[in-house]
C-alpha cells in the first residue's frame, strides 16, 4: 500500500507542475500584451519616444469602420493618425521604417503620410488588440473610403504586431 500512495503522490506533483507550467506560459504573453510599447528610434537606435497604449489613446483619436482583406466583415478601428502622431513628439522624416514583432519591415515615405490616415491602430471593434489579434498596433487605413487605399503598395505597409518606428529625417 505505501508503494501505491508514493506512485498517487509523484503523479499529482507531476500534474501539479504540468499545470504551474501551463499557467506560467499563458500569463506572460498577457503580461508583455498589458506593458504594450510603440518606439520610436533614431537610426542609430536612440530612442526618441516610447509610447504606451495610455499615451496612444491620449493623443487626438481617429475612428472608423472598414473592411480589410485580413478579416471577417466591417471592423472598427480606433487610434491616433500617423501625422498627429509625429507632430505632437515634433518628430519630422523623410522616411519611416515600420517594425513588427517578428521584425517584419516596411517603409513608408513621409510624402505619402495624410492629415488622417494610415492610423496606428489600438482598438479594434471596441477592445485592445491582443498579439495574437494583429496588435498591439496596426497601421491601417480607411479602405472603403478611397480606391487609392485598396492598393497592393497600401495593403503592404497595413502592418499589424507594430512595435517600433525608425525615422530617417530629411537631412539624412
Amino acid at each position: 500500500m505505501p508503494r501505491r500512495i508514493a506512485t498517487i503522490v509523484r503523479v499529482v506533483r507531476a500534474f501539479g507542475l504540468c499545470l504551474a507550467v501551463a499557467w506560467a506560459a499563458t500569463w506572460q504573453p498577457l503580461e508583455a500584451e498589458a506593458q504594450a510599447r510603440l518606439d520610436i528610434l533614431a537610426p542609430d537606435g536612440t530612442r526618441l519616444a516610447a509610447l504606451d497604449r495610455a499615451d496612444l489613446a491620449a493623443l487626438p483619436q481617429t475612428a472608423f469602420t472598414t473592411h480589410t482583406i485580413w478579416t471577417e466583415g466591417v471592423q472598427r478601428f480606433e487610434g491616433v493618425s500617423l501625422a498627429t502622431l509625429l507632430a505632437r513628439t515634433g518628430i519630422s522624416a523623410r522616411r519611416l521604417d515600420l517594425v513588427a514583432v517578428n521584425d517584419y519591415t516596411v517603409s513608408l515615405p513621409a510624402a505619402e503620410i495624410g492629415p488622417v490616415y494610415p492610423v496606428i491602430a489600438h482598438s479594434r471593434n471596441g477592445a485592445p488588440m491582443s498579439l495574437r489579434d494583429k496588435g498591439p498596433f496596426w497601421l491601417v487605413y480607411n479602405y472603403d473610403s478611397d480606391p487609392d487605399f485598396q492598393r497592393e503598395t497600401v495593403y503592404m505597409r497595413s502592418i499589424w504586431q507594430l512595435d517600433r518606428i525608425t525615422v530617417h529625417p530629411a537631412a539624412e
